[in-house]
């Protein structure tokens, strides 16, 4: 398609997502969850691939758009040659079904307005039957089927094959109508009872929802409008049921000329854990906090030999992955794919994300009531199993050695004891690294945060200084180095890099998983949950110290629970 992943906003209700384009179309959405088959693919392929436009029928006219403070309700102001109209997207926090409205309203002239609405299900693919079932039509095919409703002075019409549903409007000043979209499956014969609830009662409870989230943030400093956009950034990507976070609500969106790509961003991570707490906690979202806690723990409860790099957003480890060559353009090597094969299914380093992740939620009394002591035991002793049968490369050896110093920590704090051997090795591969005359940039670079070198070390100010050769690095490196450079002292050096990758943020302040340094373009799949909450950190350490109390902003009132 023409638009670029630049060129998307997020819409989000907790458990799924989409992404509405520059033109006015929803170019992405997944039914009923972040992980469901596409509904609308035209992000991957074209608008055959299923999408939703709406925006005034003269191609003349220019948008305007952002989402309205502290919130996830987009706004596009749409003025053309005879007037303007203001078209505001949102998804209502899930209660029972995903829905997605689209309200309209004239604000000068007579503007006409029309709407497509293309549906494909199961990954752009089938075309479902529209049948019409007063007041509402519905899509219907397979499994799913999607119920829609238009309110006010709008004309529904059906293409003459019945493979799409078409929009027309004409508001005055002050006039309002409304699309809304739920899906249910289809088997129920009933219109879902949300569309019975009329869109300005949504568009209310879902402001008033936002911002009462929003009041939750601890952080004042001078970057308070950024940081607060990347939380609800954040927040619309945790999946509410779980408390698990997306990496991203996308797939296969390439980041390089060759159509290189990431693959599936609709998994959950294991790696960032750590800081990704010590971020929520600072900023007072200790519900948000122990919430992940929680998913982390009953997802990587069992055998340390099956722990995995990723997991779907219940905890599923088996995440088959599927190549889809009907989406055109993309080189036969570099196919869009869904769902994803967890590489090698157990590295050294994710025993480490998870003991420096169960450590600091130990510290911060965030464990809950699972036995978060046994894990660690045997995430330890698996983590030593595994480094002495075969010592890994250099830049293992830090995850590994943070893995043993902090299932030792945690096991002292706990009163089980600590091993010797555990202790013993974690001092051998300490010495190896501290030793090291030269270190991968990206582990010298890892170090100081993981409490290993200071960032004013030789050999993290020499990685400082390498050059990049990544046409399109991740933000959250970007970031990490934001943040070794402010703690080596180089200060004003930081704050010109931070700005610059703030620049990378499309117009309503979204970042993508990688980023052009030359042009400062988002690449990848988008929005990414990581570079958010790492520029949520990089902020925290650039404004000074923690907050005396991590808690509230006056008035607010007691923490949200994730899944509010």
């Amino acid at each position: 398609m023409d638009l670029q992943i630049a060129d998307h906003a997020l819409l989000g209700d907790l458990e799924t997502a989409a992404l509405v384009g520059g033109d006015g179309s929803v170019d992405w959405l997944c039914l009923p969850r972040f992980d469901s088959p596409a509904a609308c693919a035209a992000l991957l392929g074209t608008p055959d691939h299923g999408v939703w436009r709406l925006a005034p029928a003269d191609p003349r006219a220019r948008a305007e758009r952002a989402y309205r403070p502290d919130t996830l309700v987009l706004d596009t102001v749409w003025r053309t040659p005879d007037g303007a109209v203001r078209i505001t997207d949102f998804m209502p926090p899930r209660a029972t079904r995903p829905c997605l409205v689209r309200c309209v309203e004239g604000l000068t002239g007579t503007v006409p307005v029309h709407g497509l609405l293309r549906l494909r299900f199961h990954q752009g693919r089938v075309v479902p039957w529209m049948l019409r079932q007063d007041p509402c039509t519905v899509a219907l095919a397979g499994p799913d089927a999607v119920w829609v409703r238009a309110d006010g002075p709008v004309r529904e019409t059906p293409d003459p094959d019945g493979a799409a549903l078409g929009f027309d409007a004409a508001l005055a000043p002050g006039q309002r109508c409304a699309v809304t979209l739920v899906w249910a499956p289809s088997h129920l014969t009933e219109p879902p009872p949300e569309l019975a609830v009329p869109a300005r009662t949504q568009l209310k409870e879902t402001l008033a929802f936002w911002r009462r989230w929003a009041a939750h943030c601890a952080y004042d400093g001078p970057w308070r409008p950024a940081v607060l956009r990347s939380l609800i950034t954040w927040k619309a990507l945790t999946h509410a049921p779980t408390g698990a976070v997306l990496a991203a609500p996308t797939t296969s969106l390439p980041h390089g000329p060759d159509g290189a790509h990431d693959g599936d961003g609709r998994v959950c991570r294991l790696d960032g854990l750590r800081p990704d707490l010590a971020t929520l906690i600072r900023c007072g979202l200790r519900a948000e906090a122990a919430h992940r806690v929680d998913w982390l723990l009953r997802t990587t409860a069992g055998d340390p030999a099956a722990l995995q790099d990723v997991y779907g957003p219940a905890g599923e480890r088996r995440l088959r992955s599927v190549a889809a060559p009907w989406f055109p353009g993309r080189p036969p090597e570099r196919p869009v794919r869904f769902g994803t094969d967890p590489a090698g299914a157990l590295r050294t380093a994710a025993h480490g994300e998870v003991l420096d992740a169960l450590h600091l939620a130990l510290c911060a009394g965030l464990t809950g009531g699972l036995d978060s002591g046994r894990l660690a035991a045997e995430l330890t002793r698996h983590a030593g199993l595994l480094w002495t049968a075969a010592p890994p490369p250099g830049p293992a050896d830090l995850m590994t050695w943070v893995a043993l110093d902090r299932g030792l920590r945690i096991a002292g704090r706990l009163g089980r004891g600590t091993d010797a051997g555990s202790a013993v090795l974690r001092d051998t591969i300490r010495r190896r690294l501290v030793e090291a005359p030269l270190l991968p940039p990206r582990t010298a670079l890892s170090m100081p945060e993981a409490g290993l070198l200071p960032a004013a070390d030789p050999r993290v100010r020499r990685a400082l200084a390498t050059a990049h050769d990544d046409p399109a690095p991740t933000v959250t490196d970007g970031l990490l180095r934001v943040r070794v450079l402010a703690g080596a002292g180089h200060r004003t050096a930081a704050l010109a890099s931070f700005e610059r990758i703030l620049a990378a943020r499309n117009d309503v302040g979204l970042f993508a998983e990688r980023w052009d340094p030359g042009t400062g373009s988002p690449l990848g799949n988008a929005p990414s949950a990581a570079a958010h909450l790492a520029l949520v950190g990089t902020a925290l350490a650039l404004s000074g110290p923690a907050p005396a109390a991590q808690g509230r902003r006056p008035g607010a009132g007691p923490s949200s629970s994730a899944a509010a």
